[in-house]
């Protein structure tokens, strides 16, 4: 299994219907056979600029394992769900414990 991140935005809902489409991508996830490593929900948040008429959007953070094939139906699945302003997925270079690992260079 590879490690990705998921992140998105969902238009500004009321919470429940916040709730309930976080939910959706987490159990599409787990039905094709990933694990959520962890979920970080950043919260209602204002945009840089205006996307589908909305100003302010919330946002979501998931570190998943998963199948490439699992991305491609989260992908798939992200693009054409109208709740979801803006996906991005991407494969996580380095684990967190190789980057404790990693000596830190310092500049003389």
């Amino acid at each position: 299994m590879r490690k990705y991140e998921v992140i998105f935005i969902v238009k500004p809902l009321e919470e429940e219907a916040t709730n309930a489409v976080i939910s959706k991508f987490a159990n599409l996830i787990k039905n094709n056979g990933g694990t959520i490593d962890k979920e970080d929900r950043w919260g209602k948040r204002k945009l840089a600029y205006t996307i589908k008429d909305c100003a302010e959007g919330f946002y979501c953070l998931f570190y998943v394992s998963c199948e490439p094939e699992c991305v491609a139906e989260c992908d798939r699945v992200m693009k054409l769900t109208d709740d979801i302003l803006k996906h991005m997925i991407v494969k996580s270079e380095e684990t967190e414990s190789a980057a404790e690992e990693a000596p830190v260079e310092s500049e003389e």
